[in-house]
């Protein structure tokens, strides 16, 4: 499965926007200490109810650290449905290199 991944001005650009959902698989204490703002954390223990409550046709960028585990988090996304999902490139440490001042 080919997972689209997008760079992060057009992730920031999707952000601000409010285009997309964006989805942190970092353990929480790194999702606590700062994160996209408006990103939803998901853990093994809250996986299910973020697949119960969420649109599947809804654009969904998926970011981890550096960019790597978020592909397959995306890839799961898009085995139960999900058909707009990106993985964030570079993942957070990408984004608050970039985008410091947008990291919540």
């Amino acid at each position: 499965m080919d997972i689209p991944q997008i760079d992060v001005d057009a992730a920031a650009e999707l952000q601000q926007s409010g285009a997309a959902l964006f989805l942190d698989v970092r353990d929480p204490a790194s999702y606590a200490a700062a994160r996209v703002p408006g990103a939803v954390h998901a853990s093994d223990a809250t996986i299910a109810g973020f697949l119960a409550a969420t649109d599947r046709a809804r654009k969904v960028v998926v970011y981890c650290y550096h960019g790597h585990s978020s592909l397959g988090g995306a890839a799961y996304l898009r085995s139960e449905g999900f058909t707009d999902v990106a993985s964030m490139k570079g993942g957070f440490a990408a984004w608050s290199g970039r985008h410091p001042h947008e990291s919540g």
